[in-house]
C-alpha cells in the first residue's frame, strides 16, 4: 500500500480502494469492459490475468500439482478445489436444511434450491438454469458444439465430464465398487443402478400403466412402449430401436461382431451382458434369491420367471385361443401349434418337431439311449417324464381322482379306465 495515496471509493459499490489505477481496473466490472483478447479464439477479458489462464486452455500447461496424487491443474484455484477430495473437508453448511459444502460457490448453487431462483435463460428455449456453467453446458445442444476430443480413437464430446467417463473404456478404470457384492464400475450413476438390484427400489413410475420402474432412463425408454416412438434406424434392413444403444447391438448381428470374450473359454459374446451371464457358468456365482423359498439364481430373469410359481401370474397371452403362459418363450413355442412351424429336424430320418425337447426324445430312438435311471430298481428310461411317471410305483403316489366316486389312482390312463364303470 502506498502511503501517499489517498483512499478513492467506487461511485457504483462504494468499495474503497487505496490506489487509483486499481479503482480504474475494478470498474470494469461494472462496465463491462474487456481490453485484453485472445490470439487463438478472440475471447476478451476485462483483466490480463484471467486472459493468462484462458492461455492454458489452447496450450495446456498446468503449472499446479497436487502434492498426494500428482494431478496437474491450469489454475491454483482448481488445485485448491481438488485437495478437498483429499481432506474430505467442508466448510460451508446451508442454514436451510443443514448439508455441508465444500466450495462457497456450491453452496450459492445450493441454495438456489431452496429459493428457486434460476437467474440463466436459453435465448432459443427459454429453459432456465441456477448456474452459468449449466447454461454453457445446454447450448452445445443447439449449436451441436463438442470441443472435447479422445485422443485415442477420436470421439468427441460436449462435455468434459463425458470424455473423463469415456477414457474409462481405454484404461478400463473401474473407481465404483458395490459395498455388498464388490463388483467394480466406471461411472457413479451405474453403480446407482446396480445397487437397485440389492435394494428392490423401483422410485418412478409409468403415469399410464403404473408400472414401477428402478431408473429414469429405462421410465423414458418404457415410454415409448405406449408412445411407439423408434427414433432409430437399421440401414440395413430398416428395422427401427428406441434406443440408441439397441442399435448398436443390433448392428452386430449384421456384422457379425462379437467382441467380448471369456478370459476362460474363448467363447465370443455380441454384448458385454451377455459375458457378464456366461462368467457364472465358471464361477457358480448366483447372486439372485427368492424370497419366498430362498431358491437361488444366476440371473435376474430365471429369478422372475421362478417367482411366477408361487404368484401363479402369467402375463403371456395368445392371441388366438387365449392361453396364458408364465413366460414368452413358453408363449412362442406354443405358437407353433397354431402356425404348424417345426424348425427342429432330426438329421438321421428327417423328422421335424416343433420343440427342442421333442427331437431330443426323438434321437433316442435311434441311438437306443435311456439317460433317465429310477433309483430304486435300476429301470432306464428315454424321457424324464416317463422316469417321474414310473416313480409312483414305489411312492404310492395318486394324483388323479374320479369325481363320481373320489377312488384314486396312479395314472390319467387308469382313471380313464375306470370312469367307463360309471358311464357304462
Amino acid at each position: 500500500m502506498h502511503t501517499g495515496d489517498k483512499a478513492v471509493q467506487c461511485e457504483v459499490c462504494d468499495k474503497s480502494f487505496s490506489r487509483q489505477d486499481t479503482m480504474k481496473i475494478h470498474m470494469r466490472i461494472h462496465t463491462g469492459e474487456k481490453t485484453f483478447k485472445c490470439d487463438i479464439c478472440d475471447e476478451r477479458f476485462s483483466y490480463s490475468g484471467t486472459l493468462k489462464r484462458h492461455i492454458r486452455i489452447h496450450t495446456g500447461e498446468k503449472p499446479f500439482t497436487c502434492d498426494i496424487c500428482d494431478e496437474r491443474f491450469s489454475r491454483c484455484e482448481s488445485l485448491k478445489t481438488h485437495m478437498i477430495i483429499h481432506t474430505g473437508e467442508k466448510p460451508f453448511k446451508c442454514d436451510i436444511c443443514d448439508l455441508r459444502i465444500s466450495r462457497s460457490g456450491h453452496l450459492k448453487t445450493h441454495m438456489m434450491i431452496h429459493t428457486g431462483v434460476k437467474p440463466f435463460t436459453c435465448d432459443i428455449c427459454d429453459e432456465r438454469f441456477s448456474r452459468s456453467g449449466s447454461l454453457k453446458k445446454h447450448m452445445r445442444i443447439h449449436t451441436g458444439e463438442k470441443p472435447f476430443k479422445c485422443d485415442i480413437c477420436d470421439v468427441r464430446f460436449s462435455h468434459r465430464g463425458n470424455l473423463k467417463m469415456h477414457m474409462r473404456i481405454h484404461t478400463g478404470e473401474k473407481p465404483f465398487t458395490c459395498d455388498i457384492c464388490d463388483e467394480r464400475f466406471s461411472r457413479c450413476e451405474s453403480l446407482k443402478t446396480h445397487m437397485i438390484i440389492h435394494t428392490g427400489e423401483k422410485p418412478f413410475k409409468c403415469d399410464m400403466c403404473d408400472l414401477r420402474i428402478s431408473c429414469s432412463g429405462n421410465l423414458k425408454t418404457h415410454m415409448m412402449i405406449h408412445t411407439r416412438e423408434k427414433p432409430f434406424t437399421c440401414d440395413i434392413c430398416d428395422k427401427r430401436f428406441s434406443r440408441s444403444g439397441s442399435l448398436k447391438k443390433h448392428m452386430r448381428i449384421h456384422t457379425g461382431e462379437k467382441p467380448f470374450k471369456c478370459d476362460i473359454c474363448d467363447v465370443r459374446f455380441s454384448c458385454s451382458r451377455s459375458l457378464k451371464r456366461h462368467m457364472r457358468i465358471h464361477t457358480g456365482e448366483k447372486p439372485f434369491t427368492c424370497d419366498i423359498c430362498d431358491e437361488l439364481f444366476s440371473h435376474l430373469e430365471s429369478l422372475k420367471m421362478h417367482t411366477r410359481i408361487h404368484t401363479g401370474e402369467k402375463p403371456f397371452k395368445c392371441d388366438i385361443c387365449d392361453v396364458r403362459f408364465s413366460c414368452n418363450g413358453n408363449l412362442k413355442r406354443h405358437m407353433r401349434i397354431h402356425t404348424g412351424e417345426k424348425p427342429f429336424t432330426c438329421d438321421i430320418c428327417d423328422e421335424r418337431f416343433s420343440y427342442s425337447g421333442g427331437l431330443k426324445n426323438h434321437i433316442s430312438i435311434h441311438t437306443g439311449e435311456k439317460p433317465f435311471k429310477c433309483d430304486i430298481c435300476d429301470v432306464r428310461f428315454t424321457r424324464s417324464r416317463n422316469l417321474k411317471t414310473h416313480m409312483r410305483i414305489h411312492t404310492g403316489e395318486k394324483p388323479f381322482k374320479c369325481v363320481i366316486c373320489d377312488e384314486r389312482f396312479s395314472y390319467s390312463g387308469s382313471l380313464k379306465r375306470h370312469t367307463r364303470i360309471h358311464t357304462g
